[in-house]
Formats: structure tokens, sequence, C-alpha cells
């Protein structure tokens, strides 16, 4: 007898029936009869521990303990989507497109989106690898563990597919699911949970993945990513996922012009009410992938890609109060703080009043009955106010002339729309939250270190600036509230371990308004050090690509300040990266030095990004469009025609793959 064939055939027999049940919902045996194979296979896998499979069907149970989330680099970036939230703003994107790929035919995939916490799964040789969250879309959560546990995410593959390729897709819990958990949470007498996407999101960051398994979570799947796919459409895309036995919604729809777009979205914001999950809007792809690979990316989406948001749910309720907060450059941001209302699936008590302009152009005031509405952002908006509703001794909102941390006056700047307090260096709000900052995910990323501890390390007197992190000890972290050895060594510990962040998140985590995240890698990698970038004159800022005059004004205003001067000397000499380090390239040369290329088409002996990297890696630059100042455009198959004639308009020169082989070797 093959008990290693028993036990494989069973696994396979195991993994169709998952299959059929939670992606193709139509079982073919019964729950008690699919039990007993899983307890026949848990027993003969005990028996004979040589043949484990960490991708067994017994695994999904969970059990696994995951005490911190390694951080992962994504193999490719996850981008955001740009949003609409009108059909001209679909037909301006159509535009664009058209102008840049030529008056091509062009083909859209719709699909619903999923409203919930987006995942990345590698997939190896047919094996799940990894599962790795989204993150700040460059690197992510490994959640492995917990995502093997939910039964719609194929453990194998079937059929004909790649070798290694990531799919993306978003981890969801739907209504009738979400609607048991909490019926039994209350049952027990327990708080239930505010809504679906945010109980998903938590679900995937549980340390226990047993507790994960007992949730009922689905993943939907709607893209694939990876070299060598051998598929040539988003919608094709979608169909192999599925025949290789990913969950892929059949919603999704190709559309022959933008007119059948708008026919789907019409139809789906009448009847999304009546889906098993949360959509709140369409996602619109441009189908083809050669056209997205001509279309390209902006520093934060795809250029081939728009959401389009359904019309926002609003409600009425009253405002009792408005409070004003104070960020970390000052900024004043008043605050409404509102009678408890159900909107979009959360309980709302307070909504942005943006600025004094809004809370005058709305006329809001005290005890008003007001619209509250959760569109594109996350913190709900007032968007108006019930009239006749109100009482006839209401008086006008008064906005505040002090700031309400400090005292300090405040001051309004011509042609900003919103109050500064400009304590810079006393008004606590702004120096915690310079703090906050400096340590967020996206900058320092310091382990062991959170908003509400900086605010406690602030209030106790042990950091007045970022720089004093790094003299913090565990025997003064000790005496702090809810402080203990372990959580007071990895705070330390922390803070050393992120002297090795490189000097573009440096740059970023200081804190120069207006240095956002793609600002402060174009200002490392021109300057190399942050010498080099405080000496640089105004006119030598703004030169750089991509930094304007107010950028480049700020980072003077910046430089300017000595007590951001000494704060970046200290933190020098504790040692954190303010030089870029140069990884060495034994093939680079600097023979392409300021020539700048265009990349257009398919290739044969180079993927689009291995190309772009080649010219880097030789000195030179790659532009996203071509302009007077493109030097040499790299023509693979099928180059957009707009680009074709674009090149021979400005007489720019067209090369091939091998001619730009030829100009890097010899």
């Amino acid at each position: 007898m093959d008990i290693q064939k028993i036990i494989q055939d069973l696994r396979d027999e195991l993994n169709q029936h998952n299959h059929n049940y939670y992606v193709l919902d139509a079982p073919t045996i019964s729950d008690f009869e699919f039990d007993q194979k899983l307890n026949q296979l848990q027993e003969l896998e005990n028996q004979h521990p040589e043949f484990y499979d960490d991708n067994s069907p017994t695994q999904r149970v969970g059990g696994t303990i995951t005490k911190n989330f390694n951080t992962v680099v994504h193999d490719y970036r996850m981008y955001s989507l740009e949003n609409s939230y009108s059909k001209e703003d679909l037909i301006d994107w159509e535009n664009r497109i058209q102008k840049v790929l030529g008056n091509v035919s062009l083909q859209y995939t719709c699909e619903l989106k999923y409203d919930g916490a987006s995942i990345s799964i590698t997939y190896e040789n047919g094996k799940l690898n990894r599962a790795v969250t989204r993150g700040d879309g460059f690197q992510g959560d490994d959640v492995t563990n917990n995502i093997k546990t939910i039964k719609s995410i194929p453990l194998k593959l079937k059929g004909n597919y790649p070798e290694r390729f990531d799919i993306r897709g978003e981890i969801i819990l739907p209504f009738e699911g979400f609607e048991k958990m909490n019926q039994e949470l209350i049952e027990i007498g327990e708080t239930p949970y505010s809504n679906p996407r945010n109980t998903a999101s938590g679900s995937l960051k549980l340390q226990d993945s047993s507790e994960v398994a007992k949730r009922p979570l689905e993943c939907l799947l709607y893209f694939i990513v990876g070299n060598n796919l051998k598929i040539n459409s988003q919608y094709e895309g979608l169909e192999a996922a599925r025949n290789w036995g990913f969950k892929v919604p059949k919603q999704a729809k190709r559309a022959n012009s933008i007119q059948e777009v708008f026919d789907y979205i019409d139809y789906w914001d009448v009847h999304r009410h009546q889906l098993p999950f949360e959509t709140d809007g369409v996602v619109i792809k441009v189908n083809s992938f050669q056209h997205q690979d001509e279309l390209g990316y902006t520093a934060k989406s795809p250029r081939w890609a728009m959401a389009y948001k359904f019309k926002a749910e609003q409600v009425s309720t009253v405002l009792n109060s408005i409070s004003y907060q104070v960020g970390r450059t000052g900024s004043i941001t008043p605050v409404a703080n509102l009678e408890p209302v159900q909107l979009a699936g959360t309980i709302v008590k307070r909504a942005s009043l943006h600025n004094a302009d809004q809370i005058e152009k709305l006329d809001i005031r005290i005890s008003d009955t007001v619209f509250v509405e959760k569109g594109g952002e996350i913190i709900p908006k007032i968007i108006g106010v019930d009239l006749t509703k109100r009482s006839t001794n209401s008086e006008r909102t008064i906005y505040i002339t002090h700031c309400p941390e400090c005292n300090s006056e405040l001051i309004r700047t011509e042609g900003e729309a919103n109050h500064y307090c400009t304590n810079f260096y006393g008004c606590p709000p702004q120096i915690i939250g310079r703090i906050q900052h400096f340590i967020s995910r996206k900058a320092m990323d310091i382990e062991g270190l959170g908003g509400e501890t900086v605010a406690l390390l602030y209030n106790n007197d042990l950091v007045k600036d970022y720089a004093d992190l790094y003299s913090l000890t565990v025997e003064q972290i000790l005496p702090l509230d809810r402080m203990a050895q372990k959580s007071a060594e990895n705070l330390v510990n922390g803070v050393q371990k992120s002297k090795e962040i490189p000097f573009e998140r440096v740059l970023y985590a200081i804190g120069i308004r207006y240095v956002g995240e793609t600002v402060a890698k174009k200002l490392a990698k021109h300057y190399k050090n942050i010498d080099a970038l405080q000496k640089a004159p105004l006119m030598d800022l703004i030169l750089v690509d991509e930094i304007g005059e107010k950028i480049a004004q700020s980072v003077i205003e910046f430089f300017e300040n000595q007590e951001n001067v000494k704060i970046i000397e200290r933190l020098k000499q504790f040692g954190v990266q303010f030089e870029i380090i140069e990884t060495f390239n034994p093939n680079a040369t600097n023979i392409l030095a300021a020539k700048i290329f265009v990349v257009s088409g398919v290739f044969e002996k180079f993927s689009r990004d291995d190309l772009k990297k080649a010219i880097e890696d030789n000195g030179g630059k790659v532009g996203s469009s071509i302009s007077t100042k493109t030097d040499f455009v790299i023509a693979g198959d099928n180059m957009g025609p707009a680009k074709l004639e674009k090149a021979n308009q400005l007489k720019i020169a067209i090369i091939s793959e091998n001619d730009f082989l030829e100009m890097i070797t010899n």
C-alpha cells in the first residue's frame, strides 16, 4: 500500500471539494462527508510526518502564532487608483489616454470595486509561497499563515500557470458572515464589530491563525503581475486566474466603448445592494496589457485605470460643538462634534469642517441640523445645513483667533486656506506631530514606538524633538505608564535599528513642508547627501526634475532655521543616514550621462522594467513622455502610434533594443 499516494490523493480530493464549495458555490458532498475525509487525512499525516506539506488542506485550520509580522518588499509595487466621481471625469480620462495612444480602438474591463483589505499573494511552481498586505505600496506585512486559512484561496493551482507570479485581490467579509459574527458577540454580551471592511482588515493581523480560520473571510482576485505571463489583456488574466482555481467575481465585463462603461456603472449603481458583499464603485481598466505598458504610471497611480465612486450615502444629524485641532505643521483644522449617527456602515461622531472659509460658506452654526456625507474621504464631511430646522436665536460661528493649545495668535497667509499657529518649537501638538511623523512607517518605521507613546515621552519631558529619541535609555522609559522591561527594550532597539533607514526616507521623515515621499526620493537622488541639499541655492533646487518654486522655497526656509540645523547635526552624530549609499553594480557605466530615453513597445531581450534599469545603471534618465528634452526613443514591437508620430515631429532618434545594447556595450 502506497501511503504517500493515498495522502496525496486525499489532499487533491479535498482541495477540489474546497474549490467546489467556496469558489464555485457548487458542493458535491455534504459537510459531514468532507469532515470525515479531512479527519482521515489528518490521522494519516500524524502517523507519517515525513510526508508533511504546509499546503495541505489540514493546514487551513491554522494554529500558527505570529508575534511579529515581518516586513516584506513587494516584487511589484502596489499602486493606488485615481478616483472619479462623474462620467465627465471618465470622458476626460479617456481623452488623456487617446492623446498618448493616438486615437486607437480601446476596449475596457469593468470590475466592481470591493471594499476590503488589499493583499498580494505570490505563487511559485503552482504553490502558495507568501501573502503580503498592501502596506505603503512598496512593502507590507507577511501574513501568509493567516491567508492560508481562507478557504477560497487555493493552496495549489490547477492547469497551465506561470512558474512564478503575484496575484492581487481584496480580503472581504460577506454580509452574512459579518452579521453572524456580530450576533454571536451580542449573545455573549460583547460589543459588535463596526463594519465588514475593518473587521476583515483587522483579521489579517491576528496573532493566532486559528482565530483567523474561524472567520468567514473570502478573497476576490482581480489582477495578475509577473514576467512572461503569456497573457495579453486584463480580461484574459481574469479568465486564466479563474481556470487556475482562484475566486474571480463573475461581475467583471468587457466594454467596447466608454458608453458601455457607463451602462455597466448605471446597472451596478442600482443593483449593488443585492450583492453579498460591500462595493463602493467600479474600477475601469484599459484591457490591453500592451496599451497599459504604453500608458505607464504616475508617482501614485496607473494611468490606465480609474475608479468610479458611487454617489456617497448622506445622513442628517445635529452639530453639538466645534473643536480645533493643531497639526504638525501648525495648521488648524476645525472638527464638527456630532450627535452619533449611522453612515456607510459605521457610527459617525465627528466630521471635518476643513477651514474657516468652509464654515462661512455653509454658514454652519452650533445646534444646526447638518447633512453629513462619506464620499472619497475616510473622514466624513458636512456638505450642508437644513435651514428649515435652524433655531431663530442661533448665532454665527466666529472662527478662533488664537491657538487652542498654546494660545499663540494665529496667522493666515495670503493664498492659504488654513490658519496657522507659528509657535513651531513651543506648541505641543506640533512637536508631538513632527515626532510621530518621523517614526511613521513610511519614514523611519521605528518598531515598538507608536503615536501614544510619543505623546507619553513628550509629556514626561523625555523628548522635545525627534533627535532626542536616540538618547533614550531603558531606565528612563521603564517608569512610564504601561511600560514593561521588554517593551522598553523593544523601543530602544527599534530606535537604534532606524539608523539603517536609507537617506531618502530620512529626508521624508524630518518633515520639510511639501516634501513627500516622491519629492524626497528626487532630492536624495539628485544631491546624494544632506550637506549638498542644505547648501543648494533656490534656482538650483527649482531646476531639479519635478521640483517647483513652492517646494524649493520650503527647503530653503527649513535650513535657514537654526533649530532645524542643530537637530540635523545631532542626528548625524547619532549615526542616522544622511547620504545615499550607492549599491555597487560591476556592469554600470556613465556612458549615457545626461541622456533622456523614452521606452515604448514590447521587447524580446528585456522586460520594460529591466530596460529602464539598464538606462539608469548606465547614467541615463527615463522619461515618461516624449518632449524636446528627449534624446532617444527605444522602440519595440507595437510602439504606440502617438509616440511614433511625436518622435518624428520632434526629429528624435528612434532606436531598437539592439541599438541600445550596442550603445552600452561599446
